[in-house]
Parts: structure tokens; C-alpha cells; sequence
């Protein structure tokens, strides 16, 4: 499933009325408001400031070259660390923090004049990290290009693949001119997220008041990145067991079920790392998440994976046992690896060969994962409606009547972007779309482009609606998976480019717009924004292919098994979907005739689920239940597979540590240090993993074997619990 989710946008899933709890204590004295004219949100006029200057300069010399330095180096990691075995994001707060002494540099060193207007602005710092924020996300499209070289043995060149990574990163860009009117000018569309960016803007551009003794936020950055890159080596190089160390299983390796139940690749049960980039690997760092949301996560996980997932797989619920239990992967009815190439000729499904082959299986666990998505996405829609109709219909009624708050009227000052800049961006990314599909082989008709993009279209301003208020963003994947895998059933490619254009397009759409809103608070001009988000996505794109091709073509059976360093836990569960909802089609997978036909009840089951928890909270005002939140809770096991059990078990324990322990007992050193904790270890992996590959794995370069670096301590972990046959001669 994390395919699905893995890509350009790590939505966090709280909604408003938390995060701004969470966050309400950055610092409110960072702005001294006047008692005069204000946001009419009381949390926007805590935090955003009612003044502007435009006379300071925006578009830069200094802004381009840490634009273009950052682009590149942010896009560039990420691509990178999205292939390994341990995948890795680093956020734009990185370049939010380390952008901030750059500039300040540049003001000091550089010739007065052109190339330096003077002191380093907010509004520049701002400018660099939402360039940085359109390039920090790895293209979707890219997906599409791995799965095609890699498991397809498929390739168009490099003029297609960059083509329709551009226009899917893009055309939702184009949405945003239309959406802008709804979404970012009313002050009622508060984006709560950008909240907690302005306050770290705002904390890092006001004075520090140190005390004697007490550190800087960037010397507490610089020494926290120097540690964890020394301590990375030892889990990440000399002693990789620490990443994941199952002791349960190792007391007894040989017993199947403890296996099972303990190994890292199983359940995970008492299974400990000690491995910051594992631990962060899919579900992002533990350090900024909210712990009212963690606890819903952990919930969630507790009772799917730990409870759900065992009691289906030893009651052999859908043959489960011919499967291992913990798998992405696709099986033939005996247990085997399902073949794709032995159902298809050039690409397409072959009825006569696939009734020959047989039909695909999927493990228990992984079938279950597509029922809590389905129950995911139909809760969100009950809970919205439940929680926040009234916030929404009064917020979407002062939205028509545009009632200018001080932002928005503050905002006069520069002039606005020309509605057909936005018309001209969307139609020619359109017909790039089209011309892409049309001329390569992608098997996907024009008037398929055109509805994927009409699907975008119509959901982007709800759900840009019930994100602007809740912080929450319901994804398209499954929707679009779903209804062209009804309409071209057996077209793998198709399915992918379809469910891109589709999802991909309306997810960039509130990118840009939640872009927008962050440069309308900081008051940045809507024209340097909107060169700045394409210079961002641009370089994202090429770089993100360039990084892609080079991995495919250097590094020996990349997104295999037996590549211990590039196994593509994220390309591997998109090409199994590209599969089952592609090749194979939802109606033989779910259809009345499957047997995992039940998985369409989950649709019901979640709708539903929100509605006693309601009524309940109303009955129980100030209970428990006030932080039950069922889409969260549901949202929890998205990530796997590729996430194991035991990334969850660890993020929890990490979560607790920084933000109940820290938050509730040492306050203020959480918040000076938490988040510049957080984007110091993911500096400090990133550093080390680029360091250990250059200097060692390009050159193969192995670290000294001894037991520290065995993978094989837990042997029986991915085995399934009925033997596979004998392999026939």
C-alpha cells in the first residue's frame, strides 16, 4: 500500500484544532502585535504578523543560488535514499535550517550592490525553502520508469520518462490558479500546517536570548548532525545487526512460529533498533508527529498487525498459511513466486496463458492492508462530515463573500499572477500528457488522460476544503487504481500512468496551494512564488530521473532480494499493485467470483466506524475519547508494507521520549531543540550513507565480516508456515 503514499507529499494526518495545541507554544512572543487590525482566526493572529515591508527585495541573487544548490541537493538525496533497502526522506526543515546561516554568509561576503541588497530577509529564507519544498518530494512519475526498467523490461528513453514526470508533477499547478480564490485569499482557510513553518521562520529570524552557557539553535544543530553522522557508522557499516536486533527469535532461530512472531521480517514483537534511518525509514521521524496522533497510530497498529493480521493468518483465513506472513510479494496458488511475464505478451494480459497459469495470490496480511485502506478513506468522508460540516460550510460561506482579512489586504501591494499563466501551464501540461501517452507506448488513451485529469479536477477543491481546515488530505490512489482497473483491465502501465495523472496531479495541486498560503502569510509576491515553485519542480524532476537512471544502470540487481543495500521496498509494492490492479484488474482480484471478495465490505465498515465514536464523545464530553480519531487510527498500518512491524514498535518508543516525556517535563528545551534534533539525524544519516557508498560500496568494497553482520540470525522469518513443494525437475 505505502506506494501509494510513498511519494511527492508525506501528509501528516491531524487535524487542525491539535496541531495548533501542539504548536501554539512556539514561541508567541516571537511577533509583538499591535492592538489594531488582525487575522479574525485567533490562531493565525497569534503567529502570523500583521505588518509587511514589500519594499524588500525577494527575487535575489543570493535567493537563486541557494535555490537551484538546495533543489538539487534535496532532490538528489531523496531520490537516492528512496531506492535503498532503508529508505530515507530528509524534509525541507533541513534547508529551512541550514538555508538560514547560508544566507546570512552570503550577506556578509558578497560585493554590496546587485548581488547584495542587503541583510538576508525572511522573505528570501522563505522563497529558498519553498523551492526546496517543490523539490524535496521524489516525482511519482519516476515509479512508473523503475517498475517498467526493472520488473517490465521496458524502456522509452529519456525524453518520455522526463515528459510525464514533468506534466504530472505539474498540472496541478495549474489547478491552483482557480483554487487560490477558495483556499488561500480567505482568512477562514488557515492551512494549519504552514502555521508551524511561519513560527520556526519567525523563531530563527528573531534574536536568540542566550544565557550564559546555553547553545545556539545552529551550534545545537552542527553538533547533533557531527554526532549522529560518527554513531551511523557503527549501526549502518560495522554493525548492522544493532538495526534490528530480534532476540525473542534468536533464543530459539530454528522454531517457525516464534520466528514469525519476533523476526524484524515478522511481527516484530520485542524486535529493538538502534538505527535512526531504520526507525525512520517509512513513517517519516517520530520527533514532529503530535502524541495524541501517535497514540492513534499505535492503536491502529496494535490492533491490525498485532492483533487482526495473527488471528487471520493461524486460523489460515484466505490459505494464509501457504504465504509468508509479513509480504508485499505475489504468489501462485502453491506458495510459489506469481511470474507476471508468463500471463503477458508485450506488456498486456493474455486470457489463454493467464487460465493456464492460474490466478494470483496475495498474502493475508497484504489483502488486509487494501481493506483498511478502502475503511480509511471511506471513515474520512463520514468523519469530516461529522466533525468539521459546520466549519466547513461557514468557512466555504465566507469564503464566497471573500471577507478581506489584514493578510489578504496586505497583499495588495504586489501584483497578482494573470489567471492565463495558470490557464497556459495547465493546457500545455495537458497536452503534454496526452502527447506523452500518445506517442510512447504507455498504453493509456487520450480520452484516459483527460479523465484522469477531470478526477483531479473535481476532487481538488474539496479536498483542498478539508485540508486548509483539518490538516488532513484524502488520497486519490485507490479511487483512481480502482476505476481504470474496471476500464482497462490487463493494461499494467496504463493503470500506473492513469493512477499518477490522477492522484499525483490533485496531491501537486494542494502543494502549490498550501505553498501559496505559507507566501501569503510571510507576505512573499505571488509572482516570485510562482517562479520559484516551477524552478523547484523543474530541477526536481531532472534530477530526480537523472539520479534514478544512474542508480538502474550502476547498481547489479537493483530492486531485487538479493541487493542488499538497493532493494526498493517502495518500487517493489508499486510494481505488486501495478499488478493486482492492473494485469490481474479489480474485478478478478475482488470481484463476486475472488475469494477476497470480502475486502469491498471494508468500504461499509468504515464509513460507518466514525459514527458511534461521535455520539459517544457527545455522551463522554472530556474523556478519553476526545482523542480517538478513527481515520488516523486507520491510516496507521498505510505505510506497510514496505514498513515492517518492529519501524513501528521502535517510532513509537522514540515519539514518547521527545514528544509526551520531553513536551510535558522539560518544556522548553522541547521547544528550542526537538525539531532541530530531528532534521540534525536525518543530516547526519544522510551525510554518512552518501559518505559509506562513495568511499565503499562503489568500489565494493564490504565492511569486515563477523557476526555483528549477519542478516541470517533469524532465518525462518520470511518462510511461510506450510512448506513450499518440492521444486519440480
Amino acid at each position: 500500500m505505502a506506494s501509494e503514499h510513498h511519494s511527492s507529499q508525506k501528509i501528516e494526518h491531524y487535524p487542525s484544532e491539535k496541531i495548533l495545541d501542539e504548536k501554539h507554544d512556539i514561541e508567541r512572543s516571537s511577533i509583538i502585535l499591535e492592538e489594531e487590525e488582525n487575522s479574525p482566526i485567533p490562531e493565525v493572529a497569534a503567529i502570523v504578523s500583521n505588518k509587511d515591508d514589500p519594499s524588500i527585495p525577494v527575487l535575489t541573487f543570493r535567493f537563486w543560488l541557494m535555490a537551484v544548490v538546495f533543489s538539487v541537493l534535496l532532490s538528489f538525496f531523496n531520490q537516492f535514499f528512496w531506492f535503498r533497502s532503508h529508505p530515507m526522506t530528509i524534509s525541507t526543515l533541513v534547508i529551512q535550517l541550514l538555508s538560514f546561516p547560508f544566507g546570512r554568509f552570503l550577506a556578509a561576503v558578497l560585493p554590496a550592490g546587485r548581488l547584495n541588497p542587503g541583510p538576508f530577509s525572511i522573505k528570501e529564507h522563505v522563497l529558498v525553502a519553498l523551492t526546496a519544498n517543490c523539490a524535496g518530494g521524489t516525482a511519482y512519475a519516476v515509479d512508473i520508469t523503475v517498475i517498467q526498467k526493472a520488473f517490465y523490461g521496458q524502456d522509452f528513453g529519456f525524453l518520455a520518462n522526463f515528459l510525464l514526470i514533468l506534466c504530472t508533477q505539474m498540472l496541478g499547478y495549474g489547478m491552483a490558479g482557480v483554487l487560490r480564490r477558495y483556499l488561500v485569499y480567505p482568512a477562514a482557510m488557515i492551512w494549519p500546517a504552514n502555521l508551524v513553518q511561519v513560527a520556526l521562520f519567525n523563531t530563527l529570524h528573531k534574536d536568540e536570548d542566550l544565557k550564559p552557557g546555553q547553545w545556539s539553535r545552529f551550534k545545537f544543530f552542527l553538533v547533533a548532525t557531527f554526532a549522529m553522522f560518527v554513531y551511523q557508522w557503527i549501526p549502518g557499516f560495522f554493525f548492522p545487526v544493532l538495526s534490528s536486533i530480534a532476540w525473542i527469535c534468536w533464543i530459539k532461530p530454528d522454531n517457525l512460529v516464534l520466528s514469525q512472531l519476533t523476526g524484524a521480517g515478522g511481527l516484530g514483537f520485542g524486535a529493538i533498533s538502534l538505527d535512526w534511518n531504520n526507525i525512520v525509514s517509512f513513517l517519516g521521524s517520530p520527533l514532529i508527529v503530535p502524541w495524541w496522533a501517535q497514540v492513534n497510530i499505535g492503536l491502529g497498529f496494535l490492533l491490525i498487525a498485532w492483533i487482526m493480521v495473527p488471528i487471520a493468518y493461524y486460523n489460515n483465513l484466505w490459505e494464509a498459511k501457504k504465504f509468508p506472513i509479513l509480504t508485499p510479494d505475489l504468489f501462485r496458488d502453491d506458495g510459489t513466486e506469481y511470474v507476471t511475464s508468463m500471463i503477458m505478451k508485450d506488456n498486456v494480459l493474455d486470457e489463454a496463458l493467464y487460465k493456464d497459469y492460474g490466478p494470483l495470490r496475495i498474502s493475508t496480511f497484504f489483502a488486509l492492508t487494501y481493506g483498511i485502506g478502502f475503511a480509511g478513506l471511506a471513515s474520512m468522508i463520514t468523519h469530516t462530515w461529522l466533525y468539521h460540516r459546520h466549519k466547513l460550510v461557514s468557512q466555504w460561506k465566507q469564503s464566497r463573500e471573500h471577507t478581506e482579512d489584514i493578510h489578504h489586504k496586505l497583499m495588495q501591494a504586489y501584483p497578482e499572477v494573470p489567471d492565463w499563466w495558470y490557464a497556459a501551464l495547465f493546457v500545455s501540461m495537458t497536452a503534454i500528457a496526452i502527447i506523452t501517452c500518445e506517442v510512447w507506448d504507455y498504453k493509456l488513451p487520450w480520452w484516459g488522460v483527460l479523465l484522469a485529469i477531470l478526477l483531479a479536477a473535481v476532487f481538488a477543491l474539496p479536498v483542498g476544503l478539508i485540508q486548509a481546515i483539518t490538516n488532513q488530505q484524502p488520497g486519490l490512489n485507490i479511487i483512481t487504481e480502482y476505476v481504470i482497473g474496471y476500464i482497462l483491465p490487463g493494461y499494467p502501465i496504463a493503470n500506473v500512468t492513469f493512477k499518477t495523472l490522477g492522484y499525483i496531479s490533485m496531491a501537486q495541486a494542494m502543494t502549490f496551494t498550501s505553498d501559496l498560503k505559507l507566501g501569503h502569510y510571510m507576505k512573499v509576491p505571488p509572482r516570485a512564488m510562482f517562479w520559484a515553485q516551477l524552478l523547484g519542480t523543474v530541477i526536481a524532476g531532472l534530477v530526480n530521473l537523472l539520479t534514478a537512471n544512474w542508480l538502474l544502470n550502476t547498481q547489479d540487481k537493483i530492486c531485487t532480494k538479493e541487493n542488499k543495500l538497493f532493494n526498493c521496498p517502495s518500487a517493489r509494492t508499486f510494481y505488486s499493485a501495478s499488478v493486482i490492479w492492473g494485469v490481474i484488474a479489480p474485478d478478478r482480484m475482488f470481484g463476486t467470483s475472488s475469494m477476497y471478495n470480502a475486502i469491498n465490505y471494508f468500504f461499509i465498515i468504515g464509513f460507518l466506524l466514525p459514527i458511534p465514536f461521535y455520539y459517544l464523545k457527545k455522551v463522554f464530553p472530556n474523556s478519553w475519547l476526545e482523542y480517538v480519531h478513527i481515520p488516523v487510527l486507520l491510516a496507521a498500518t498505510g505505510m506497510m508494507p514496505p514498513a515492517q512491524a518492529y519501524h513501528y514498535t521502535n517510532w513509537l518508543v522514540l515519539g514518547f521520549a521527545f514528544q509526551f516525556f520531553a513536551r510535558r517535563y522539560h518544556p522548553e528545551w522541547h521547544l528550542r531543540f526537538t525539531y532541530v534534533l530531528s532534521a540534525a539525524f536525518d543530516s547526519g544519516v544522510a551525510f554518512m550513507v552518501l559518505a559509506s557508498f562513495f568511499i565503499f560500496t562503489i568500489r565494493n568494497v564490504d565492511a569486515p565480516q563477523w557476526w555483528g553482520t549477519r542478516g541470517d540470525l533469524c532465518p525462518l522469518e520470511g518462510n511461510p508456515y506450510f512448506p513450499l513443494p518440492e521444486e519440480q525437475p
